[in-house]
């Protein structure tokens, strides 16, 4: 657990800060105020857990805080580049009442409750896992149940081990070779290489990742030969489709998918905000700063981008001359084009040309 914050209280327009230096104070007194700590209510936001408290003044007038601690929650984060290694996966039903083993593995487990309910702990966090919800248990944490599991639960369950990290080793530099900016494949602009997956998720009855559970499970039962191969790439587009869940029932897209796709469809065109404010009915302040927090880029650099990237596909592709390529992406000024494609590329568009052979 890890203190970031304790409260702060706004008494007759002047702001008290009081700080608490573990969990194991019940009371702290300043300035003639004794302050009592009692629990409301414990929620999960995100990643962080946050609990709830009140003051308690000499008057014995109750002051309810805005908030006081922010927990870290023990999460597990998502790597484009690596597969789990799935250890167990499998559906399983409460013939009696029972309570969660108490427990530390050193794999991670996925559980996703069909009915009933699954109640567990892990540390110091308490958590009810209801029919339609998942929930993520971390290795290396101690786990185990202080209310039982009702008769008739059932859920499914994952055991994978997963290594932890947030940073993508650098194989390119490992091998003297940079990294090919110009690939559709690169991490620039788009997504970022690992997302934390929720800790819990709610609202998933009949979503595609109930679907995508219950055909693995029966993968794992089924007497394919090869799912010792592919039962790995499986489970990670389960974890995909979990990290990027967004609770729409309409298959709807985010916001800054829809403008990407926007922009990727007029590359032929200079940028305009006013074209995405018409089209989109927003701001384009609002846009930007969507499109900026979900991409790690701003919608200018995206634009030009994707118009740089089109560039490198018909110089290698086709044989058209470097000023039909210009025109044709919307620029004019082939000199223009040529120092953009310079900043982007670090060579000029013949030169491009001349080395796309050997890029393959």
């Amino acid at each position: 657990l890890s203190i970031r914050y304790v409260f702060i209280e706004r008494k007759r327009g002047d702001e008290e800060i009081f700080r608490v230096d573990s969990l194991s104070d019940s009371a702290y007194s300043h300035r003639n105020l004794k302050i009592d700590f009692r629990v409301l209510s414990v929620s999960v936001v995100d990643k962080y857990r946050y609990m709830y408290y009140v003051l308690k003044n000499i008057t014995n007038k109750w002051i309810i805080c805005g908030f006081i601690w922010r927990i870290v929650v023990n999460e597990v984060c998502l790597n484009n580049r690596m597969l789990p290694l799935v250890w167990a996966f499998d559906l399983s039903a409460a013939s009696e009442p029972f309570f969660h083993a108490d427990r530390n593995l050193p794999y991670h487990v996925l559980i996703y409750v069909l009915e009933g309910d699954i109640y567990v702990t892990e540390e110091d966090a308490d958590y009810q896992v209801q029919g339609g919800e998942l929930l993520f248990l971390k290795s290396g944490c101690r786990h185990f149940g202080k209310k039982e599991i009702p008769r008739g639960t059932r859920w499914y369950y994952c055991h994978f081990f997963y290594e932890q990290t947030e940073e993508f080793p650098d194989f390119g530099e490992a091998e003297g070779l940079k990294p090919d900016r110009e690939s559709p494949l690169s991490a620039e602009g788009t997504s970022p290489l690992s997302v934390r997956l929720p800790k819990k998720l709610s609202g998933l009855r009949d979503s595609e990742i109930e679907r995508k559970l219950a055909e693995l499970t029966a993968f794992a039962h089924s007497g394919d030969g090869r799912k010792i191969w592919e039962l790995n790439g499986r489970f990670f587009s389960v974890l995909e489709e979990i990290a990027f869940y967004s609770g729409e029932k309409d298959g709807s897209v985010r916001l800054s998918d829809k403008i990407a796709g926007f922009l990727s469809e007029h590359l032929t065109e200079d940028f305009s905000s006013e074209k995405l404010e018409k089209n989109f009915f927003l701001s384009y302040k609002h846009m930007a700063a969507v499109f900026k927090k979900e991409k790690q880029t701003t919608l200018w650099q995206y634009h030009q981008r994707a118009r740089m990237g089109e560039a490198c596909r018909l110089l290698k592709s086709t044989l058209c001359p470097v000023g039909e390529i210009a025109k044709t992406l919307g620029y004019q000024d082939m000199l223009y084009f040529s120092r953009c494609f310079h900043k982007f590329t670090g060579m000029s568009p013949t030169d491009y040309r001349k080395n796309a052979s050997g890029i393959y």
